[in-house]
């Protein structure tokens, strides 16, 4: 998989508002995916699962397994990929744009 495409899926996976607090929840700690279900109670477990699946795909999480219970990770690493390749450059250019126009004013 390209990096364009490793980069649509986290764009995807970020798109849905639930998802996006679902990995609030787990920036603290790792929780168990019953503690998430628990989180979100107007969501059946199967619908929590299908984001939490969208998540593992765009490698935002990592689920590991310990007996019976699913332990789900945060890897913010994509997300400062992500903040790298498109919010720093570009909030970089805004600045100098501001700081010429401050300029200009002075």
């Amino acid at each position: 998989m390209s990096i364009a495409d490793d980069n649509d899926n986290i764009f995807k996976a970020l798109a849905s508002r639930t998802r996006r607090q679902l990995l609030d929840f787990l920036k603290d700690r790792p929780q168990t995916t019953g503690m998430l279900c628990a989180a979100f109670p107007d969501l059946d477990r199967c619908t929590v699962m299908q984001h939490l699946k969208v998540l593992e795909e765009a490698d935002l999480i990592i689920a590991r397994r310990e007996g019976r219970e699913r332990w789900n990770h945060l890897n913010a690493l994509p997300i400062k990929h992500i903040h790298d390749r498109w919010i720093g450059p570009y909030a970089a250019h805004a600045i100098g744009i501001l700081d010429r126009l401050q300029a200009d004013l002075g």
